[in-house]
């Protein structure tokens, strides 16, 4: 879907999509005491007093979790605030106390913003610190609370840090939202606050989608539960945009509600109504006092920021010299963390163009710091300058990893070498004598007749020059020959 989506929707309506995301922090321990906060241990085995609480066990703010708060606040240029925490009164299993400590009216960081890559702006209301709750598996039925045999309980993700990070109605499409969600993913792996890793939980995605005629009053939101793939997320909001414009096509009205979204089948579905603030009873957390960080930490903590996705991806498109044609070569690197080692060899003297294929496709699975720079700039440019073929290039380029050493002692030692135009001119001459039916066909056909046909003759002219030369060179002069 692309950002236009908003005028496919029927009879006039446009999205209005807010996103609330919730990161794990990336901490040792929990929110309010020591058990540890790691995934994937054994049930119930990272637990203390504090996670289930028993009587007497009292919360200890967990100073890193704050700081992390910080982080991404300044990375969203958020206003850092002195904040309050509250219990949130609710009853559920996954919640032991029945309540979880979270922060309500006065949260941590305010008014910020995130822009997109496409140079949107979206707004940030808030982000605010609470504890995690503790996970629900229903055994038996479809899965869900009703029908089935029986339920078990686990509490090692209860009291693990979160950050609840509030966007502005400011999202116009599913791609948007898409492209919002991977950004902030971005930033906080970017600045350690969280991994991010959703497939894990470490990040997941509520969306608030509403649908209405521009001019017109806001419609009526409805919630969309625990998105945990960029994927889900843009097939939700999707759908239940769609959803809503039927409904009030056939007359119908949109109810507050909260949804969960059911990946077999596509779909959304009503989970319970919409509970509001004082549905849950908030009052100040009596056991824990007022956050109020200090100018000086606050300071500490911003000249400790890394440098963010966005000038990272700025950075390397101005070493490559492309207003958006290497677009997403360039995210991709940023996102793996390769950027600096594209910058590095780059400024050795590769061809930039050159460099981004290698990096991104030929060293996906290489970690960037066993990459020796000026090796990997002198064979990009020898491969750029016609000295190897490519094929031969990832020959050494696998040696350089596996084993190390100059590209062009490598090279040597292997028996590569280029073959002139001159005599890969003549050797493409007489395999087209060779085969004169194919070449009738290659030179009379259509593309696709062409395409087939061309895999044929750089394979004879490979077997020709043992493996020498050039396919992409090979391809051209066979262009090149028809077109004289």
């Amino acid at each position: 879907m692309t950002d236009d989506s908003q005028a496919a929707l029927d009879g006039g309506y446009v999205m209005v999509i807010g996103l609330e995301v919730h990161a794990e922090l990336a901490t040792r321990t929990k929110m309010f005491s020591g058990a540890p906060n790691a995934y994937g241990a054994e049930p119930n085995t990272n637990i203390d007093p504090t996670t289930l609480g028993l009587p007497g066990s009292l919360p200890v703010l967990n100073k890193r979790a704050v700081e992390l708060a910080i982080r991404l606040g300044i990375a969203l240029d958020c206003t850092i605030q002195p904040s309050v925490f509250a219990r949130k009164n609710y009853f559920y299993p996954d919640m032991p106390k029945d309540f979880q400590i979270s922060q309500y009216d006065r949260p941590i960081d305010v008014d910020g913003h995130l822009q997109l890559p496409s140079g949107k702006r979206i707004g940030i209301e808030r982000a605010h610190l609470e504890e995690d709750t503790g996970k629900s598996t229903h055994v038996g039925g479809a899965g869900r609370i009703s029908g089935a045999d029986y339920s078990l309980v686990d509490y090692n993700r209860a009291g693990v840090p979160l950050l609840e990070i509030v966007s502005r109605p400011d999202i116009a499409s599913a791609e948007e939202a898409r492209a919002y969600a991977a950004e902030l993913r971005a930033i906080l792996v970017a600045t350690g606050v969280s991994d991010g890793k959703m497939e894990e939980g470490s990040m997941r995605v509520d969306a608030n989608v509403s649908v209405h005629r521009p001019g017109e009053p806001l419609g009526i939101r409805c919630e969309i539960k625990n998105l945990n793939s960029l994927r889900s997320l843009g097939h939700a909001v999707d759908y239940e945009a769609r959803r809503q414009v039927a409904a009030l096509l056939a007359g119908e009205t949109i109810r507050q509600e909260t949804r969960l979204w059911n990946e077999q089948t596509q779909t959304t579905a009503t989970m319970r109504a919409k509970e509001d603030a004082d549905d849950y009873r908030y009052f100040t957390e009596p056991d824990l006092v007022p956050i109020a960080p200090g100018a000086d930490w606050i300071a500490q903590i911003r000249a400790s920021m890394p440098v963010l996705p966005a000038e990272r991806r700025a950075r390397l498109a101005d070493a490559v010299g492309v207003a958006g044609g290497a677009a997403e070569s360039i995210a991709l690197l940023v996102e793996r963390g390769a950027d600096d080692l594209a910058l590095a060899v780059i400024a050795a003297g590769a061809p930039a163009d050159r460099a981004l294929v290698y990096i991104e496709q030929y060293l996906a699975d290489v970690d960037p710091s066993a990459v020796v720079v000026s090796d990997l700039a002198a064979l990009v440019s020898m491969e750029a300058g016609g000295e190897l073929t490519t094929t031969q290039a990832r020959k050494v380029l696998s040696i350089m990893v596996d084993q190390g050493g100059a590209p062009a002692e490598i090279a040597a030692a292997n028996g590569f070498e280029s073959v002139s135009s001159d005599s890969l001119a003549g050797t493409i001459e007489a395999v087209i004598a060779a085969n004169p039916d194919e070449w009738t066909r290659y030179r009379e056909g259509d593309d696709a007749v062409r395409g087939k046909l061309t895999g044929f003759f750089v394979g004879q002219v490979m077997r020709a020059t043992k493996g020498n030369a050039d396919g992409a060179a090979v391809t051209r002069m066979l262009v090149a020959r028809v077109e004289s």
